[in-house]
């Protein structure tokens, strides 16, 4: 599996994780290779700011084991085309998987580079079907196989995290779990959250230099803003802060927030559901197609939805003597349905069936 950066906390490192998983059930032994993070082999020239691509020899060397190469989006968005060039030279004419996250089409300022390479011996798999209709326009066959999850996550400690955040089991609290970037909206989450009584928490930090954007908007925010998770006097040697998983970030929320204007995916949206939160969600376009599935959203942009919800308190909590669903268990059920992570070895093996690989693999 080669990549800018896998291991980390970002959408491609965490789909990547679980194609490594599924793999390995199909029988696979899975070896990771990227510009950055905790990968088996790292090769520098793959980063997204690396000055220079990989050598012929270095990919030639990484690669030379494995009978598949699974590209995880280095060739679908260029943010170094060099390295995308490169790897798509070292994979020409070996069964190869490009897994594309993104399109340089979905980004204006990377839309004059093209549509990704191809080649016969490839599969393309996308993870919306906005970017596989995108992709045969140029062309280019794919399937589609959407991001996949867990349905019953483990339990998280709800009133532990909301006392590392210093907050009381009464305050209503809105989740964003992105990070800081001028396509996640967070003016829209923030005013959201304002508009409805609630604290406002952003999880990730910012990111190619929305700092001070950041920083101007929780300065004017007329709610109270939480950043990222830390502890009171934590101290990496004497007093560490306590660790966390992300069943303990969406059990402290009260309603998640997806209000970007784009998204690839948008894991939360999911998330949101296997968690069994309440989403208020933004325009983007992707959304779209997964709420055709189904799901009860709100619209991040109308707090009179989301308070009406709140309003009601029989919507909010089941209720044996009405028959209909509460919007809980309908998204909930909505996900496990379309979106298993159970589901996702079988859908790899169909995928792979038609490459030309070894039969003794």
């Amino acid at each position: 599996m080669v990549s800018f950066r896998l291991g980390g906390q970002d959408g491609v490192s965490i789909e990547s994780t679980k194609w490594g998983h599924a793999l390995q059930l199909l029988g696979w032994n899975v070896h990771t290779v990227a510009g950055v993070g905790p990968v088996q082999t790292k090769l520098a020239g793959l980063a997204m700011d690396a000055p220079e691509p990989p050598t012929r020899r270095e990919l030639e060397n990484a690669l030379a084991p494995f009978d598949l190469v699974i590209v995880e989006n280095l060739c679908s968005l260029p943010l170094n085309p060099a390295a995308a060039a490169a790897v798509a030279k070292a994979c020409a004419g070996r069964p190869t998987v490009l897994h594309h996250h993104d399109l340089a089409a979905q980004r204006p300022a990377l839309a004059h580079l093209g549509p990704p390479p191809d080649d016969p011996a490839w599969a393309h798999v996308t993870i919306n079907e906005l970017s596989r209709h995108q992709l045969a326009e140029h062309g280019i066959t794919a399937t589609t196989l959407y991001n996949r999850f867990d349905p019953d996550p483990p339990a998280g400690d709800r009133s532990r995290l909301r006392r590392m955040l210093g907050l009381d089991d009464d305050t209503r609290l809105f989740l964003q779990p992105t990070r800081a970037l001028a396509r996640k909206n967070v003016v829209a989450g923030i005013e959201l959250a304002a508009a409805t009584g609630a604290t406002y928490w952003l999880l990730g930090p910012a990111e190619d230099g929305y700092g001070p954007e950041l920083a101007r908007l929780v300065a004017r925010a007329r709610c109270p803003v939480v950043l990222g998770i830390s502890a009171p006097n934590a101290d990496p040697d004497t007093n560490p802060a306590p660790s966390y998983t992300m069943s303990d970030v969406y059990a402290a929320c009260d309603v998640v927030v997806l209000p970007s204007t784009w998204e690839g995916f948008g894991n939360p949206s999911i998330e949101s559901a296997t968690h069994r939160r309440p989403l208020a969600i933004g325009p983007y376009p992707v959304a779209a197609e997964l709420a055709a599935f189904g799901f009860r959203w709100f619209d991040a942009t109308d707090p009179t939805q989301l308070q009406a919800w709140f309003d009601r308190s029989a919507d909010a909590t089941a209720d044996a003597a009405n028959p209909v669903p509460t919007l809980i268990t309908h998204n909930h059920h909505i996900a496990a349905t379309h979106f298993n992570l159970a589901d996702l070895p079988d859908r790899l093996a169909a995928i792979l069936a038609p490459l030309p690989l070894p039969t003794s693999t």
